[in-house]
């Protein structure tokens, strides 16, 4: 396993993050922790959840994903092996069984935090993420910003002030953001700067062939900055196996949850054929480039991989010794070229 360290940080993290945002809807408890004791024997030592998880987010389930790693936390007693990253959730989102309120204040900040620690059966967080934009703002399936009516007021200093009490209290090692545009990091960045608040370290949006709008001003933004990319989505829900190429897969996240319809599009489908195609003529699995396309690029901090079986996961986890060459790589680029961002 390849490793690098959180950026402005001295937190050492595999360079693959294990995403579990599948534990408790299509892993069971059992599962989930099978597929823990896998990846961190494989030498990954990074998890990624969130309050709201798993996915598809409802009431019903809310919360398990992180229950299900605090009970393996708990039965191994190796907090000490693994860097945690998990999020609260924001507003805009439909998601008021979280909380009344959704708003990142103090008291909600703090609210969602404790009850994290306590699912996760932990004193602290290694990484805490705010999910999304608390603002309106372009993320999940939208290419650009359109101007709507917000009821939001600036707030990034209050909520950086929230984080260094809970940082000075122990509670939180780190924080990041998610979903986030150029102007959000640098309005983050712009306020630690000015008043010696804690600074941002990552950002976590999707970043896969599919998906490449994170080049579009944040990839220099969070490179000039030293913000790390922790890429989530490499493989467009499971687009970019190919493997919805050949036939109907009945278990697979696209098909149980058809609202991320985006990577299914026709166009969407028609660039995973191409790049099917491209990654054959160099004797690799579809799977196999997309993963090393995300991985080597030098924004990158982490790849986030999911999976619902240990099979799966092993694929995911080996492609981190592979190295695309610039023929590769060339290839790649043509077909961004042809079908841009199909899946945004």
């Amino acid at each position: 396993m390849k490793y690098t360290t959180l950026p402005h940080t001295d937190v050492k993290v595999s360079s693959i993050c294990l995403g579990t945002m599948t534990f408790g809807e299509q892993n069971t408890e059992a599962e989930a922790h099978e597929q823990l004791d896998f990846a961190l024997d494989k030498g990954i030592n990074f998890l990624d959840t969130a309050e709201m998880y798993p996915v598809a987010a409802r009431q019903e389930t809310t919360g398990r994903t992180e229950r299900y790693i605090g009970s393996w936390l708990q039965k191994n007693g190796n907090r000490d092996k693994v860097v945690i990253a998990t999020k609260i959730a924001g507003p805009n989102r439909g998601m008021e069984y979280l909380r009344d309120d959704l708003s990142f204040t103090a008291a909600n900040i703090r609210q969602a935090l404790e009850k994290s620690l306590t699912q996760l059966r932990t004193d602290y967080i290694d990484l805490y993420q705010l999910h999304w934009p608390e603002r309106k703002s372009n993320m999940f399936g939208q290419r650009g910003f359109t101007i709507q009516d917000d009821a939001w007021e600036d707030n990034f200093k209050a909520v950086l002030e929230t984080f260094d009490a809970l940082i000075k209290e122990g509670k939180i090692r780190h924080i990041g953001v998610s979903n986030e545009t150029p102007w959000g990091v640098m309005r983050f960045l712009e306020e630690s700067k000015q008043h010696g608040l804690p600074r941002i370290k990552t950002i976590q949006n999707p970043y896969s062939l599919l998906n490449r709008t994170f080049e579009v001003g944040l990839s220099e933004t969070c490179y000039r900055e030293k913000v790390g990319l922790l890429a989530y989505s490499p493989l467009g829900f499971g687009t970019l196996t190919g493997k919805f190429l050949t036939g109907e897969h009945p278990n697979a996240r696209i098909k149980l949850f058809p609202r991320f319809s985006r990577y299914s599009s026709a166009q969407s489908t028609n660039a995973v054929r191409k790049y099917q195609e491209v990654a054959h003529s160099f004797g690799l699995t579809l799977t196999e480039m997309a993963l090393a396309f995300v991985q080597q690029q030098q924004f990158v901090t982490a790849t986030i991989i999911g999976a619902t079986n240990l099979e799966q996961l092993d694929e995911n986890i080996k492609t981190h010794s592979i190295t695309l060459t610039d023929e590769m790589i060339k290839a790649i680029n043509y077909i961004q070229e042809l079908i841009p961002n199909p899946a945004p």
